[in-house]
């Protein structure tokens, strides 16, 4: 396939044949060469198919290949003539990071991280089938939290008021519909809640090395040497039952509809039709049950850390910086053709990342425009930038999400044989505690694109603006 350079950051698939726009990659030459083999370009132009797509089909620098949409993928549709996807938003349902900072310093926590994390290991469930925090939860209080989301856990003791005000939507989506999600699903998400899952989700314990835009940084309260937390995880296997639901209700939606799709994989409903208002009513309550875990995980994230390190919360000062999703459908204002309109953006492994000036920010954010919270892999680091005026022009308020997987699990798990993988992370200064060593294998540096690669593109591209580096110290996996 043949890509039509537009500048040093971004390529432009042509449109050819039923594609209703054409597509754009976001990548510099060295990421495109480990891009453009990937069927995940292929995926790209698929999605360009799509009924109701507006301007681009966009791909972010941490592409590669996922369920129908690549992961990495942006795409918004007319609210009116477009389609809603499950596979747009992925089995793991908001899917998201939350960043938390302390008032402690890495010479503080270094000399004790390993009791740290021996605590945080037994304080949050991690792995696959791990139970969650909260025991005996009823169907009935599991449908308050997918309606209400982060107000209702606060309400139940988990964190306090202020955390809302950092969150993506203030911890929930409106219009959720409890009523639209299975019974198989809520009972798989009411032993879940409160927990990691496995895979690539982790908690990290961080420290920040480099300060980019020191004005920024100020503005949130971070600093070089200081103690953050990032917590990664998403709607477990609530989420995934809703996806896996509604990929067989939209398959026979884009029969019913007429819809000639690529790709099987693209299954998709008329966003107006019954099914398509189904499936947004049961993702968004999805959306708010992962707000919901996240939550509930900084909630023990703090009672594990005051318990370790015998301090008071004066002296931790744990706060949320923000919270985002990463795999979501949302219905937002943005310029079309010169016209303010509200569009569905379907973002798959990508970050929203508005403005400075956005009505949707923190008033105290809004001067600075959004955090984006760019996780790395668990042995180099990660990164936190903001969003840009470029990013509402250009690609839906949308930025990257992380570094993005490089090579498949399976070769990860094979490459990974031949070392001493908890030495190789020692040797880089982290500690590491799992439920196996098969997920660290998985999980390795070396199946990961550098993250600071990924970051670096968006940055040259004006979408998103770096802000600060954090490294790890101290991961915990299921």
């Amino acid at each position: 396939m043949k890509l039509k350079q537009i500048h040093d950051f971004l390529w432009e698939v042509p449109q050819t044949g039923g594609m209703r726009v054409p597509g754009r990659i976001y990548a510099n030459d060295y990421l495109l060469r480990s891009i453009i083999d990937d069927p995940c370009v292929e995926q790209v132009r698929n999605v360009a198919h799509l009924p109701g797509i507006l301007r681009y089909s966009l791909a972010m620098p941490d592409i590669h290949w996922g369920y129908g949409f690549p992961i990495g993928g942006v795409a918004a549709m007319d609210i009116h003539e477009g389609v809603i996807s499950p596979g747009g938003v992925g089995y793991d349902i908001n899917c998201g990071v939350r960043l938390l900072a302390t008032d402690l310093t890495r010479e503080e926590l270094q000399p004790r991280i390993k009791h740290l994390l021996a605590k945080l290991f037994t304080q949050i469930p991690t792995g696959i089938g791990s139970h969650g925090a909260i025991p005996n939860l009823s169907i009935k209080d599991l449908n308050r939290l997918l309606t209400d989301g982060v107000p209702r856990a606060i309400s139940m003791g988990f964190g306090s008021s202020e955390d809302r005000t950092y969150i993506e939507e203030q911890g929930c989506i409106a219009d959720a519909r409890p009523e639209n999600v299975s019974e198989y699903a809520k009972k798989r998400g009411a032993r879940q809640l409160g927990t990691l899952g496995s895979g690539n989700h982790f908690l990290e314990v961080d420290y920040i090395d480099k300060i980019f835009a020191p004005a920024i940084a100020r503005q949130l309260g971070l600093k070089k040497g200081q103690i953050v937390i990032i917590i990664h995880t998403g709607s477990r296997g609530l989420g995934y039952q809703i996806c896996d639901d509604y990929l067989k209700t939209t398959l026979k939606a884009a029969d019913k509809y007429g819809f000639a799709l690529p790709d099987r994989q693209l299954a998709c409903a008329p966003i107006q039709s019954p099914e398509g208002q189904a499936y947004l009513g049961a993702m968004r309550a999805a959306a708010n049950f992962a707000f919901v875990n996240r939550q509930v995980i900084k909630h023990l994230t703090e009672e594990a850390f005051l318990s370790a390190l015998s301090i008071s919360p004066r002296e931790l000062n744990l706060r949320t910086i923000y919270d985002i999703c990463h795999n979501i459908a949302k219905f937002e204002e943005h310029n079309i053709d010169g016209s303010v309109t509200t569009v569905c953006v379907h973002r798959k492994g990508a970050t929203r990342a508005f403005n400075p000036g956005h009505p949707d920010l923190p008033d105290n954010y809004r001067t600075i425009g959004q955090p984006v919270l760019v996780p790395g892999d668990m042995g180099r680091y990660s990164f936190l930038c903001v969003g840009t005026d470029r990013a509402m022009a250009e690609t839906f308020g949308s930025t990257c999400h992380g570094a993005g997987r490089m090579m498949s699990r399976r070769k990860s798990s094979k490459v990974s044989k031949s070392m001493n993988m908890i030495e190789e992370l020692h040797h880089r200064g982290v500690e590491i505690m799992a439920r196996g060593k098969r997920t660290i294998a998985e999980e390795m540096p070396h199946a990961y694109k550098d993250v600071a690669d990924v970051v670096a593109v968006m940055d040259g591209a004006g979408i998103s603006k770096k802000v600060a580096r954090f490294r790890p110290i101290g991961v915990i996996k299921g």
